[in-house]
């Protein structure tokens, strides 16, 4: 059995993360962190997901929630990032990371703490979303930069960061297989008389509203033809299913920074 702790357990990530885990067979729930001052604390973590009793306190103590635990697995805040991840050092526990809207200074200190733990970092934890980028890239190269290629992405009205951690990863695979970096390349709005489409550029749009769990869209378009590449999220499981695999992959593992291809074996030549 897996012990795992899940940090950020009463967000609708957490709670979806601790309901499949009390309902897997090779998996425990060890520890439940949620933030301080929160009305929940004490309450079942299992309880608050609406599944059975896990017999796991909601706590706001790092320590305690992380406290023999072989895994952790943290959907909180950036802000809660760097902390997060100096108490799973201090723990010894491998860490998974599905927190977005990241800066430079937190992917430093997961490139840090790689160095004493095994931890895996996701933008997107869909097991399907991380299959999609792989063959988004495979596409880029087979294509070439004669074709345009536009990014569209949507998401629920409560998301904070935009374009959403995924369409960036696509728009840096596609980027990576023309020689430059996404910043050189990205063009987020288009407003007024911005001229002709500039070659080689890759175009962001975004949508927010209602509930939507995560839409993605990548199109390479050129004068005689157009392929479309699209992934549909029908449920947040999907995130946590692709979370639990990851955290199975990394249980044991040495020491290292790790992503979803290296869980999924798409790192492997083809």
């Amino acid at each position: 059995m897996v012990k795992i702790a899940i940090l950020g357990a009463t967000g609708r990530m957490g709670k979806a993360l601790v309901g499949a885990i009390v309902e897997a067979a090779d998996m425990t729930l060890s520890g439940a962190l949620t933030e301080p001052g929160d009305p929940l604390l004490g309450r079942d973590a299992g309880e608050n997901a609406g599944v059975a009793s896990a017999g796991v306190p909601l706590t706001d103590d790092r320590k305690q929630a992380l406290h023999g635990a072989q895994v952790a697995i943290d959907f909180t805040l950036p802000e809660a990032l760097e902390a997060n991840v100096r108490a799973c050092e201090a723990a010894g526990a491998a860490l998974v990371v599905g927190t977005t809207g990241l800066m430079e200074r937190h992917h430093a200190a997961m490139q840090k703490a790689a160095h004493h733990i095994p931890l895996v970092y996701g933008r997107n934890m869909s097991v399907g979303v991380n299959v999609f980028m792989a063959l988004v890239a495979r596409a880029a190269r087979a294509l070439g930069e004669e074709y345009d290629v536009e990014i569209s992405e949507a998401h629920h009205r409560h998301k904070v960061d935009a374009p959403s951690g995924t369409a960036l990863a696509l728009g840096e695979a596609v980027a990576a297989t023309r020689g430059r970096t996404l910043k050189e390349l990205a063009v987020r709005s288009r407003d007024g008389q911005i001229g002709p489409r500039v070659p080689g550029t890759i175009g962001f749009s975004v949508v927010r509203g209602g509930n939507i769990v995560g839409d993605h869209a990548v199109m390479f378009i050129a004068p005689e033809e157009q392929l479309e590449f699209r992934h549909h999220a029908l449920d947040r499981k999907t995130f946590a299913r692709g979370a639990l695999r990851a955290a199975r992959w990394v249980a044991g593992r040495a020491p290292g920074f790790y992503t979803m291809a290296d869980v999924l074996g798409l790192s492997d030549p083809v």
